[in-house]
């Protein structure tokens, strides 16, 4: 599989899974502008047979490398991101995992439950993020004691492995300079955003600005039923020359541990 057949496959599980983003898309391109992706993310947990290393395997067959890692105590996360370089308009991929043995007892047995449905086929393939539900289908009363403890958790209980976002490269946009523009025309287009921490995260100093949507409501199969849950959003990010006159390519945890809030269960 190509890095373009991997990254086509995962936007058109996502794209269903985010309905504004067909929008977004539409907005950005009815006035002239060739959209970029500038990054993409997985979710995890840190369990050996579905960690971070091995949802990168299938980037790293196709010439991504390690490029940056991050911690997050508060969420009790750890993340890395790969990217090819020398190549600028190859997405970036942050993938990031939950630290289970931070966790209650109840939050650890019902994922490493939730693993074990998981077939040995699939995780000894490069397959586990086109899965979909491959986790199985979720009971909404544990999806609910999950959000309890992590939104994070009952995200990734309820979704599996999918990419959760892409990023439009600002810094690519012909019509809309600039993270303010981009997120004022958003909003006249009635579009809500992630204000967790201000609606851009970053600055200009730490040479990376970014905001993006709540996700979208989408209704989700549930054992007892379907209910209306946050599923994936869209992100814009704005990279900024360093020191040495290189466009930054990494992330910054302090930004990246509000940007995860775009998933949060809102009433």
């Amino acid at each position: 599989m190509t890095t373009t057949e991997i990254f086509d496959k995962l936007w058109k599980d996502y794209s269903i899974l985010n309905p504004s983003v067909e929008k977004i898309h539409k907005l950005f391109t009815e006035e002239g502008n060739t959209i970029i992706n500038d990054h993409i993310a997985l979710r995890t947990f840190d369990d050996p047979r579905i960690s971070i290393d091995v949802l990168a395997k299938v980037f790293i067959e196709n010439g991504y490398i390690l490029a940056g890692s991050y911690n997050f105590p508060a969420k009790k996360l750890f993340a890395k991101h790969f990217e090819i370089q020398g190549d600028a308009k190859a997405p970036r991929v942050f993938i990031s995992q939950l630290i289970l043995n931070e966790f209650s007892p109840f939050l650890q047995t019902t994922i490493r439950n939730s693993i074990e449905r998981i077939s040995i086929e699939t995780l000894n393939s490069s397959e586990l993020i086109f899965n979909g539900q491959a986790l199985g289908t979720p009971d909404f009363e544990i999806y609910e004691k999950l959000r309890n403890e992590s939104e994070y958790a009952a995200w990734v209980y309820a979704f599996s492995f999918r990419a959760n976002h892409f990023t439009v490269s600002i810094n690519h946009l012909n019509s809309v300079k600039g993270n303010e523009k981009v997120n004022e025309l958003l909003k006249s287009h009635g579009f809500s955003l992630n204000n967790s921490g201000g609606e851009i995260k970053g600055s200009e100093a730490e040479f990376l600005k970014q905001s993006s949507t709540l996700a979208d409501r989408i209704p989700h199969s549930f054992i007892q039923g379907s209910f209306q849950i946050p599923s994936c959003y869209y992100e814009f990010a704005e990279r900024f020359k360093d020191e040495k006159g290189n466009y930054f390519s990494g992330f910054i945890a302090e930004s990246a541990d509000k940007i995860f809030e775009s998933t949060d269960f809102r009433k």
